[in-house]
């Protein structure tokens, strides 16, 4: 397997459309493989294939239940909303608040490219809507619950009980 380089903003690639996928073949499960590492060598909990440079609809979660990996993710259904801090592997050492779906419904292709759901709520829902925003050239910078606060890492290592997921 193969640690994958992060792309980092302001990267044009992390702005467009990521093209969807025909089938789920070795090279998909390969990607899928590749991903997780990266994604775990960086301590995050999801990646989307265009944060790794490859503008294909594929994403990888784990939020320490299970990998998951989903081809050509849909949220199909959303429920009820959480306010958290969000940090990206793209946007290295920055976090804001973001307001997310509580629950959602993720339909698309699991590895073996057989129709999956997935659903999740809480953090899994977070990572879900935070990487499917990636397909679509979404960062969470953009959705901020107020765009002129951004915080360093550094400046919230200070604040007890402050959760940040990287994905």
């Amino acid at each position: 397997m193969a640690n994958l380089t992060i792309v980092t903003y302001p990267d044009l690639r992390l702005s467009s459309q990521a093209q969807a996928v025909p089938a789920v073949n070795q090279r998909v499960r390969r990607l899928a493989r590749d991903m997780l590492e990266t994604m775990y060598a960086a301590s995050g909990v999801g990646l989307a294939a265009p944060q790794v440079g490859i503008r294909k609809r594929v994403i990888v979660v784990d939020v320490g239940e299970n990998p998951i990996t989903l081809v050509n993710p849909e949220i199909a259904a959303a429920e009820e909303e959480q306010v958290g801090l969000e940090g990206c592997l793209s946007l290295p050492n920055l976090v804001g608040e973001v307001c997310r779906a509580m629950w959602v419904r993720v339909k698309g292709l699991d590895f073996r490219g057989r129709p999956s759901v997935v659903e999740g709520e809480g953090l899994l829902a977070r990572a879900l809507e935070h990487e499917i925003d990636h397909l679509d050239g979404i960062l969470f910078i953009a959705r901020l619950t107020d765009p002129t606060r951004l915080w360093r890492v550094s400046e919230l290592s200070a604040a007890a009980g402050k959760e940040v997921a990287h994905m």
